[in-house]
């Protein structure tokens, strides 16, 4: 007999859940019922929300036997989040792209390729449901200067993939949207307010906890009208308002959309 549990809620998959966004929305699904599966390189093979598989999503065969496991073990695979980046330390700096250090560019290899990837093996499992989502995380810097080239390139990056691959969905049940973060109140931004508690509570009421977006994509997923939103980048603020979520503390972030830009509508003419 297999020591496998059964599958009892939808079963999804979390990119880069080690820490950050993924670590939130890998927890908030969670607590709504989902079997999750995360994966990143130094996650823990069994943490409190679900199942850790460590992966590094440079190695496309690595990511693939990934989704293997998901179908061996659970049978289906209702969601997939593409979170997963590498982000660089350097960053944030006010430096031109060329002086800052060439692995920036590694966020359009784990960031953009690797979403692709992930996809591509998931795409099966996933058109085998109902209904199934591929959400990808985003922000405003894909309209916006935000972080320098690379970083842009990658957010708007996955727009675009998630508009064109709602085009190859067309006719399953198969949606695919990519959501616009806010500023994230992660561990790592918490701990540097560690000695001014009022700074924290200012800086908080504009931005938004990791779990906040998993709430989101929660919501997202049973929404009735999740077919009219594929292939759409959405503000995930904007959609909370709309499914009444609210924040830690009740708080209800703010969209950004007047001061950053507002998302890319893709066009109606496909090319074959």
């Amino acid at each position: 007999m297999s020591d496998i549990a059964p599958v009892t809620g939808p079963v999804a998959v979390v990119t880069g859940a080690g820490r950050g966004a993924g670590l939130g929305i890998a927890t908030a699904l969670a607590a709504h019922g989902w079997r999750v599966y995360g994966t990143g390189r130094g996650i823990a093979e069994d943490p409190a929300w679900g199942t850790g598989i460590r992966v590094d999503h440079r190695d496309d065969d690595a990511v693939g036997r990934v989704f293997d496991r998901v179908g061996a073990e659970a049978g289906r695979l209702d969601l997939l989040v593409n979170n997963a980046a590498a982000i660089s330390d350097n960053l944030v700096s006010a430096a031109p792209f060329w002086e800052k250090p060439r692995d920036l560019a590694d966020v359009l290899t784990v960031g953009l390729r690797s979403s692709y990837i992930a996809s591509w093996y998931a795409a099966p499992l996933l058109a085998a449901q109902d209904r199934a989502l591929i959400a990808f995380t985003s922000s405003p810097g894909s309209v916006c200067y935000m972080h320098g080239p690379a970083y842009g390139a990658q957010k708007a990056g996955v727009d675009k993939m998630a508009a064109d691959m709602a085009v190859d969905f067309r006719g399953t049940g198969v949606a695919t949207v990519s959501v616009w973060m806010g500023i994230l109140l992660t561990a790592k931004l918490r701990g540097a307010f560690d000695s001014d508690p009022d700074a924290l509570a200012a800086f908080a009421a504009h931005a938004e906890t990791p779990e906040f977006t998993g709430h989101v994509i929660d919501a997202l997923f049973r929404d009735p009208g999740l077919a009219d939103l594929s292939g759409h980048t959405v503000i995930g603020a904007e959609l909370a308002a709309r499914y009444g979520i609210t924040d830690e503390g009740g708080r209800t972030p703010p969209s950004h959309r007047g001061m950053l830009g507002e998302p890319r509508t893709p066009s109606a003419v496909v090319v074959r």
